[in-house]
């Protein structure tokens, strides 16, 4: 008996991305042309854009829908329920795709159980510290997660529609993090999700510290209502350990025992958490010499330590908005 093949509509979201764009879609259309059975149509939804990423997008062959600019969730989700096919594969706007990314995600998805899988990265910008620093922090974690996990980002990923039906698609409140949300209710579903390593897209990771920073404000400010939300994360998941979790935090009260420094009895309370939060960054920074045996990843330490109180600052505002009852969009949004 022969088995139906599966069919897939890609989805891109993307907003003021004209520098990357036409990379991102010339590499799918590669993919299309290879694979014109199985990747039936590409969709890019523009979020209100204000630059020429709209009409790069006009000019080649795939279907452009307009968004108002409600960010990345609200552009998915008019995205996949535009979609004609079974399966909806998402891929940021500054991502390009390799060759195999598709093929290499749709046997996942033989078995009824699972839901959804996603991928990981390759570089575009391998000329940057700073972006390899990211990347490989990224490439690292992931190469401690397993194929069956309890997170997927949407940078690559690959879903059954009927999964994102059933859960009613992305949270449109949420500006950053409605990638793990929308996989958490999709487990509370009774999907399994998976991971697999070997698919790729290639990002164009951050240059910039301060433009990175203020994403990770951003992170950390959606990131309360995403615990609060979702019981039982808190402490880590497949991609982030319990080290990370409280990294944010230990910030923001070294912050606040900071004053204590002018008190010889009581400053060792301060020296401690200072302490504390220096050594959260042994591990990753050791894990990320010794896999590219290059001594400048110990930059990476530092990196590290300032992005947690960013990341505190984020948490301390969305904090302060959960208390006060105003689940709102919280830092503005950046360009997808």
């Amino acid at each position: 008996m022969s088995v139906e093949p599966k069919t897939v509509s890609l989805v891109i979201p993307g907003r003021n991305c004209s520098a990357t764009i036409q990379q991102c879609l010339d590499a799918v259309l590669e993919i299309q042309r290879a694979n014109p059975t199985t990747l039936r149509e590409i969709i890019f939804v523009d979020d209100g854009s204000t630059d020429d990423t709209a009409v790069i997008a006009s000019q080649l062959p795939v279907t452009l829908l307009r968004g108002p600019g409600g960010g990345p969730g609200a552009a998915r989700n008019l995205g996949w329920r535009h979609a004609t096919s079974a399966y909806i594969w998402f891929v940021d706007s500054d991502c390009v795709a390799e060759p195999d990314a598709l093929t290499r995600l749709i046997p996942h998805l033989d078995a009824p159980s699972v839901g959804g899988v996603s991928g990981s990265y390759g570089s575009m910008t391998d000329h940057s510290l700073l972006s390899c620093l990211i990347h490989e922090e990224i490439v690292e974690r992931h190469r401690r997660m397993g194929t069956r996990v309890n997170f997927l980002a949407t940078f690559n990923v690959l879903y059954r529609r009927d999964a994102l039906a059933q859960v009613g698609g992305f949270d449109e409140r949420f500006l950053k993090g409605q990638d793990a949300e929308l996989s958490f209710r999709v487990m509370r579903a009774g999907y399994e999700l998976h991971f697999d390593i070997n698919s790729r897209v290639k990002h164009y990771h951050p240059t910039r510290f301060g433009a990175y920073l203020r994403t990770q404000r951003q992170q950390g400010y959606w990131r309360l209502f995403l615990h609060v939300g979702h019981k039982g994360h808190a402490m880590g998941d497949s991609y982030s350990s319990f080290t990370d979790h409280v990294q944010p935090p230990l910030a923001m009260l070294a912050l606040a025992t900071s004053p204590l420094l002018a008190l010889p009895r009581w400053r060792w309370i301060f020296v401690g958490v200072f302490a504390l939060l220096l050594l959260a960054q042994v591990p990753m920074t050791w894990r990320l010499i010794r896999h590219t045996r290059q001594i400048r990843f110990a930059a990476f330490a530092g990196m590290s330590f300032i992005r947690a109180f960013w990341r505190g600052v984020g948490l301390s505002a969305g904090t302060l908005a959960f208390i006060f009852r105003r689940f709102n969009r919280g830092p503005a949004q950046t360009d997808a």
